[in-house]
């Protein structure tokens, strides 16, 4: 059976729910559980999938600061300064951009206090020329994931 929105309809599924079983995706998608764990390797072999994990909500876990941090770093130095962050246990998300800054960075931290402690510790590094740390006061949206495009969606 050819179905050419396989790929994109079983991403859609796991995303709604990431503990489906073989089984229940082959009936949703009306197609083998053969195919379904064909294509989802497949999925899984060229990065489209790259693990399934839980859904934290940090607040309850006791990390209920969130700082942005936007930096300015030595071009030549900004590998290195993004890896340092990237491999920080509480940076949820490191990006180089363009704009005013070069890299902004996510951590979350159980308090103020602790978020004051780690932040200096990251900006001592002397090839980091500014920084601007900002904290979230009120989460409208995080974490969200958004349903692929199939022939019919716009």
């Amino acid at each position: 059976m050819t179905y050419e929105y396989l790929d994109e309809d079983l991403v859609n599924e796991l995303l709604k729910d990431g503990r489906s079983s073989l089984r229940s995706l082959a009936e949703e998608l009306d197609v083998s559980v053969t195919t379904i764990s064909n294509h989802l390797s497949d999925l899984e072999e060229d990065g489209v999938i790259e693990g399934y994990t839980p859904i934290i909500d940090y607040d309850k876990a006791g990390y209920d600061v969130t700082a942005i941090m936007q930096l300015k770093g030595e071009g030549n130095a900004l590998l290195e300064i993004t890896e340092t962050l990237k491999d920080h246990r509480q940076m949820i998300s490191v990006y180089e951009v363009t704009g005013d800054y070069d890299i902004i960075a996510i951590g979350k931290f159980k308090d103020t206090d602790d978020m004051n402690d780690q932040i200096k510790q990251l900006i001592t590094d002397p090839d980091i020329n500014q920084s601007n740390t900002s904290i979230v006061l009120n989460v409208v949206s995080e974490n969200e994931q958004f349903e692929l495009e199939t022939d019919g969606d716009s």
